[in-house]
């Protein structure tokens, strides 16, 4: 299987192309753009793709408009982390919308849509419906905690961020308070509103209310100053830190 990646964040295409060889070791990934305009000299030189895995915010503009400048004959699967363009994107060659940060069994799924020749032809809305379903299912508003023998609910906006100690998760929250949680990091991340929680590495989930400050780290790294502080430097691993500019450009 031939693959374009079109993404203009190295970091995150790396990662992308990373899973992809996982899922199967004989893709073979023919090159990364990440402008519209080289994705529309790649379309017009007629060379044949499969499939293509298309960001929709890119280094010089919205990559719909490649559709208006050139004909992709080839079937799409977005990867975005603006789920309000999923109309839109099915209105072209899309086969599937995913939203970043792309989870494996996502992109798994993405590709045995692909495999078993789902047409774009014979996509409809009743189909756009069942992906957004998926992907937007309800989130949590709160969460059970123990306090010794006592146990209550927290609020789900009132936590801050939710940092792994000593091999523990926490929900640390607006005013400082801290509970322990009977989670595990994943088991939480898939629970929580993206568009308000993003999991900037490993070890820690932050609410984006809680960010006071960003300034530049190492190697396309954000560095991050919560409110209330946090003990530990808060910041973004590598991999996640091109997703988390897309969040970031979703609230601003």
């Amino acid at each position: 299987m031939h693959i374009l990646i079109i993404e203009d964040e190295p970091a995150t295409a790396k990662r992308l192309e990373k899973m992809l060889h996982e899922i199967d070791p004989e893709v073979n990934i023919l090159t990364v753009l990440d402008t519209v305009e080289e994705s529309v000299s790649f379309f017009k030189s007629g060379k044949a793709v499969d499939l293509v895995f298309m960001d929709i915010h890119l280094a010089d503009g919205n990559s719909f408009e490649i559709f208006k400048q050139v004909s992709v004959q080839s079937p799409v699967i977005f990867t975005t982390a603006y789920d309000q363009y999923a109309i839109k994107a099915f209105k072209v060659n899309s086969i599937d919308y995913l939203l970043k940060p792309i989870k494996k069994e996502e992109l798994t799924s993405s590709l045995e849509k692909f495999r078993t020749s789902l047409k774009p032809e014979a996509a409809d809305y009743e189909t756009l419906i069942n992906i957004l379903k998926q992907q937007q299912q309800e989130h949590l508003s709160r969460i059970m905690v123990r306090i010794g023998q006592e146990i209550r609910t927290i609020d789900i906006p009132e936590v801050a961020y939710f940092p792994i100690e000593n091999k523990s998760l926490y929900a640390v929250m607006k005013n400082g308070k801290r509970y322990l949680l009977d989670f595990t990091m994943d088991q939480l991340e898939k629970q929580l509103n993206p568009k308000q929680f993003f999991r900037i590495n490993r070890s820690m989930i932050i609410n984006y209310d809680a960010i006071s400050k960003m300034v530049s780290y190492s190697k396309s790294r954000i560095k991050i100053e919560l409110s209330p502080p946090f003990s530990k430097d808060a910041i973004t691993s590598t991999d996640r830190s091109g997703d988390f500019k897309d969040w970031l450009n979703v609230k601003f």
